[in-house]
């Protein structure tokens, strides 16, 4: 059985930082390419990251500089490190087998994890 678990997020405030983390089981991890999502309320499913099997990285303007995403093949497990956060980082964060780009709402298949809610407050 597919499972990714993230970390529980929480509440910060404007500035802070935050390490989410993601344990995956049930599928060959290094295989995957392996991203962060978020679902800010009442905007569009984001792609924040993207960590290739090679190690090559993504970030998208919104978080590059800010955000930093590695992996620990041995423990199976994806990390997202964020600095400098402010209010327009609040979002449910998803980790994902994954790496596409998507409008709507996240899609939530079998290899994302659940998400944990990040509220930073200014």
């Amino acid at each position: 059985e597919v499972q990714l678990v993230e970390s529980v997020g929480g509440p910060l405030q404007a500035g802070g930082s935050l390490r989410l983390s993601c344990s995956a089981s049930g599928f060959t991890f290094d295989d995957y390419d392996m991203a962060w999502y978020r679902q800010p309320p009442r905007n569009e499913c984001e792609l924040v990251s993207t960590i290739s099997s090679d190690g090559s990285t993504y970030y998208p303007d919104s978080v590059k500089g800010r955000f930093t995403i590695s992996q620990d093949n041995a423990e199976n497990t994806v990390y997202l490190q964020m600095n400098s956060l402010t209010p327009e980082d609040t979002a449910v964060y998803y980790c994902a087998a994954d790496g596409a780009t998507y409008g709507g709402s996240c899609p939530l298949d079998n290899y994302w994890g659940q998400g944990t809610q990040v509220t930073v407050s200014s």
